[in-house]
């Protein structure tokens, strides 16, 4: 028996519609895709745009902070400038009122925070401060016979000295305390010329921080240890003077206050701070293995 092939016509057309329909389903599919690539690649450039434009703020603005950076710099560095010049200004205005009219309060303002009051169980005497780190120069007859020395600054701070070393024959002793301070200038007592103003500051008699004021009457006069070391001052010495800074209109020591001669009026004397300093030296390398200044 054999067997017919043919199809009805309504299956036929089934077929069709669902080839049809499959072609569209699969154009649609293939449209969607296309259009989430192009969404994606118009998203893509616009997150490229961004990043582009966020990289060019970045930079701009790494720009401007330097650019701010720089000027707060040079702000700085222009009021650091104006405040040393106001200074040097006012250092330099104190030193002409010094030199023409006797006028020493500059100097004085200057440097008498840098001074200070030695007291000891036997005596009490003046020294000075010659580096910021506490060492302090003085008399070594300040220290005779004392088991302790107290040091009192301009400020009414107190403070124990360890006594680093002395040399009884120039008459020097080198001190120490603990913290920073305010220290002297040294000059050149080799450039120091016979009538040169010069003021002495003190603790004459107790009267703490006195200062008086003379001129350089003779220079390498000789002291009791036979050395022709001393600067002999008509600035008024008194027990208490021994051991406190001879300064100049340049606001330098220039010598240490040492004697006076007793029964004379203004014989005072001092040693010169280029003797002093050297000595000073000598006794911090020997004792501590450096040098002061």
């Amino acid at each position: 028996m054999k067997h017919s092939n043919y199809i009805p016509k309504e299956t036929k057309k089934e077929k069709t519609t669902i080839n049809i329909l499959a072609v569209l389903v699969i154009l649609l599919i293939i449209s969607q895709v296309f259009t989430i690539y192009l969404i994606l690649i118009k998203t893509s450039q616009s997150l490229g745009a961004i990043n582009k434009t966020e990289t060019s703020l970045n930079e701009k603005l790494k720009l401007q902070d330097q650019d701010f950076q720089n000027k707060i710099i040079s702000l700085t560095e222009s009021i650091n400038s104006l405040t040393s010049m106001q200074s040097d200004i006012k250092n330099q205005i104190s030193k002409i009122k010094a030199t023409t009219s006797s006028d020493f309060s500059g100097i004085i303002e200057e440097n008498i925070r840098g001074v200070v009051t030695i007291k000891t169980n036997a005596a009490q005497g003046t020294g000075f401060l010659i580096s910021e780190n506490g060492y302090i120069l003085t008399n070594a007859h300040v220290l005779s016979g004392a088991r302790y020395a107290t040091i009192y600054t301009y400020d009414n701070n107190q403070f124990s000295a360890s006594l680093i070393g002395y040399d009884s024959n120039i008459d020097i002793a080198l001190l120490k305390i603990s913290g920073s301070f305010q220290s002297l200038v040294l000059g050149n007592s080799d450039n120091v010329k016979i009538g040169e103003k010069v003021i002495a500051i003190g603790n004459p008699l107790g009267l703490s921080f006195s200062t008086s004021e003379g001129i350089i009457s003779a220079r390498d006069r000789t002291g009791s240890n036979n050395l022709p070391y001393y600067f002999q001052t008509d600035a008024s010495l008194n027990p208490g003077n021994s051991g406190g800074p001879l300064i100049n209109t340049e606001g330098k020591v220039v010598g240490i206050n040492n004697f006076k001669i007793s029964g004379g009026e203004n014989l005072g004397f001092a040693l010169e701070i280029n003797i002093a300093k050297e000595t000073a030296n000598k006794i911090a390398l020997s004792q501590l293995n450096e040098t002061i200044r």
